[in-house]
Formats: C-alpha cells, sequence, structure tokens
C-alpha cells in the first residue's frame, strides 16, 4: 500500500476545528467525567457562547451535576466545564439556560432522587423530580443560590423558557409518574407567567401521554406551534395554540421520525424554522414505549411553512456510518442535540458524542443545510432561496 499522509483527528481539548470534508466548525467539549449528557446552548451579548449539561459517573447517580464550559468570542477554545450545581445527594439532569431581558442568566434543570443498590431497574426515579433554577448577573461566571422553582412530584424540563411577542414567558415541561409505563404515562404541561417569572401558571396539553420535550416555536403574533418527542419511538409530534399557549390542540405525528429522543426546534430570523433530532425510528404501536438504543444519525431539517412540511434535511453527524436495520446498531450514540442561531445568523449545535463521552459542538450556516443560497428580493428581502 502507498504511503499516505494521516489526517489530523478532531482533538478533545475544546479547540475549534474546520471539517473541510463538510465545511463545518467543530470541536469536541473537554469532559473529565465518566458520562456527560444533555447540552445546551446560549450566546450573549457580548458574542460568548455558554454550553452547559449534566456529568458524573451515569445518569440518576447522587454525583450527577450540572457543569458549564465557556467559549469567548475572541477565543477558538471551549473550556474545561465546571460544576454550578450543589446538591450531592440528588441526580442533578437536563439544564437549559435562559437569558432573560434584564441580562439575568436563568439556569433550570431538574434534580431527582438518586440511584441506589436498591433502586428497581425498570424505574429512572424522574417521578421524584423537581424543577430547580439558578441565576447568574456576571455572564455565568458565579451563580447565586438555588431555588426551587416548581415541586410538583415528577416534573421534569429539557428546552428553554421562551418569551413570546405578547411579553409572556412559557415554558414546556412534562410530568412522570411512578407506575410501569417505563415514562409511556408522562404528560406535557405548560408553565406560564406574565410577569417575567415571578408567578407561574400551569397548562395541560390535552391527549399528551408519552408525547413529552415540546419546543414551542412562536410561527405567528400569539399563534404557537410546538414539537414533542414521543415514548414511543414512533414520530415526533406537532401541537398547535392560538392563543400564547392557553389553550392547546392534541398532538399528531408528523412525517419525522423519532427514536424516543430529545429534540430541538428553533425560529430562525428569517421566518423559517429549524430543527435537529435523530432520524430513525423503531415502533409504530403507540401502545408501547419502546427505548431503542440507536441515536444515530444527527440530522438538521429546515421548515418554512410552520412546522408543517421540511424539504430541507442535512445529516451533521453519521457516527461511524453504519446503515441499515441490522447494521445500525454499530453505530456508537449521538444523542439530545440542541441548536441555536446566533446574532451573526449561523446556526451553532451541541449534542451527546460517542455514547455520552464527550459533547461535541458544530456551527454551520442556513444555506449548509438547505444546499441553496440566499437571494435578495425585490424589497431586500434575504429569505428566499434559490438554486445558483
Amino acid at each position: 500500500m502507498r504511503d499516505l499522509v494521516e489526517l489530523p483527528a478532531l482533538g478533545k481539548d475544546g479547540r475549534l476545528y474546520h471539517d473541510n470534508c463538510v465545511d463545518a466548525v467543530e470541536a469536541l467539549i473537554p469532559n473529565p467525567f465518566a458520562s456527560c449528557h444533555a447540552a445546551d446552548l446560549l450566546e450573549l451579548p457580548n458574542g460568548d457562547l455558554l454550553c452547559c449539561w449534566f456529568a458524573g459517573s451515569d445518569e440518576g447517580n447522587a454525583d450527577i451535576s450540572i457543569v458549564l464550559s465557556r467559549l469567548n468570542a475572541v477565543e477558538s477554545q471551549w473550556t474545561v466545564p465546571k460544576i454550578v450545581s450543589d446538591d450531592p445527594t440528588r441526580s442533578e439532569q437536563n439544564p437549559s439556560l435562559f437569558l432573560a431581558p434584564g441580562g439575568e442568566i436563568w439556569l433550570m434543570y431538574t434534580a431527582q432522587t438518586a440511584r441506589t443498590p436498591e433502586t428497581p431497574e425498570n424505574f429512572n426515579l424522574q417521578y421524584t423530580a423537581e424543577i430547580r433554577c439558578k441565576k447568574s448577573t456576571d455572564n455565568g461566571y458565579t451563580w447565586g443560590p438555588t431555588t426551587a422553582m416548581f415541586t410538583r412530584e415528577g416534573s421534569f424540563c429539557r428546552q428553554k423558557i421562551q418569551v413570546l411577542s405578547s411579553g409572556r414567558w412559557i415554558f414546556g415541561n412534562w410530568i412522570c409518574f411512578p407506575d410501569n409505563t417505563r415514562n409511556g404515562s408522562d404528560v406535557t404541561v405548560f408553565q406560564l407567567s406574565d410577569d417575567q417569572g415571578k408567578i407561574w401558571r400551569t397548562v395541560e396539553m390535552p391527549q399528551s401521554g408519552g408525547r413529552v420535550h415540546a419546543n414551542v416555536v412562536e410561527v405567528a403574533p400569539g399563534k404557537l406551534m410546538c414539537l414533542l418527542r414521543s415514548r414511543f419511538a414512533d414520530a415526533i409530534y406537532r401541537s398547535e395554540s392560538a392563543d400564547n399557549g392557553e389553550t392547546w390542540s392534541i398532538p399528531v405525528r408528523t412525517p419525522l421520525r423519532n427514536n424516543n429522543s430529545s429534540i430541538s426546534a428553533i425560529p430562525l430570523t428569517n421566518g423559517g424554522v429549524g430543527l435537529i433530532y435523530n432520524d430513525v425510528s423503531f415502533n409504530c404501536d403507540v401502545s408501547r414505549t419502546v427505548w431503542p438504543k440507536q441515536r444515530c444519525p444527527v440530522t438538521i431539517a429546515i421548515s418554512r411553512d410552520g412546522g408543517l412540511t421540511w424539504p430541507w434535511r442535512r445529516v451533521v453527524e453519521p457516527g461511524e456510518g453504519f446503515v441499515g436495520p441490522w447494521n445500525d446498531v454499530n453505530n456508537r450514540r449521538y444523542e439530545y442535540p440542541v441548536m441555536l442561531q446566533s446574532a451573526d445568523g449561523n446556526i451553532h449545535c451541541a449534542y451527546s458524542w460517542g455514547t455520552r463521552r464527550q459533547i461535541k459542538y458544530v456551527t454551520v450556516n442556513e444555506s449548509w443545510i438547505t444546499g441553496q443560497e440566499l437571494c435578495k428580493g425585490a424589497e431586500g428581502d434575504e429569505s428566499m432561496p434559490c438554486d445558483r
């Protein structure tokens, strides 16, 4: 065989790397812990990016804590993460970062009873959780005391607090129960606040059992749609609200596949909707909860009709590249993706990489996903795609 020059592998030190093969910027954020999962991203007004996730020995254990890493706006390397939560007796999970209108950062996360050797294998103890909050007034360098925000037993969260055009805050949650459905009975609820988080009230999505992780997107003033994960590993579901989240339609199945893993949907600055998810499914029977091991590939999709159709899709993470119903089990897990669009229009993603060994960060632009350049219309509108 000929002598070949070996290209350097993507380092695990958080340094940004341009992948010439796919024309994307990538990094593996440092992870000194045995396991890491459920990342979230936030852009700060000064251009810094924050990434948080939960880390420790394994999900559900008492040493699982929320950690935070930073990508300074003028640097090209993510920092080693620091632990920011503070309960050594509970498993602290599923963090999200919210930048309040006044500049305060809210870190929302769950805290559940930790597993013990006596915990039954078929219970994950999410039904013991409450949702907690820590706040920072210095761009996430230090954090104030922990507050229990939503104490109804079984309260769980994943997505950010959203601010609607009316000024209302909406926070998608779900409630877990101590039964034998393996979380198939979880129901979606929304926390609503009309005074910037001082007082909250709860509304429930009808017939939402097993449809969770509500990703809320305002597609027109007062008109919301949300996309949901399915505990049945069949498809992503969609629900609508025409009254700022007061009432919701019964969730319906979309053509998008879901493997009972988290998804992330965001509004795009040009009026579209972006989605990142595992494009794979394993079941059609909605009476059966399914937890497949397969969580690969990671795909980004774009809709321009409020989430009804998704004609643009591109794989951002192929894993080891195995495909086929009997072969895809050979991929490691690449899961729980999150996305945001920064002030410059770029799309930033993060997800659990290599069966929760590290958090991978990727940034692309919208034309990378659509394969189209954005054209200026007669009025200077750059939202119309065209082929070149």
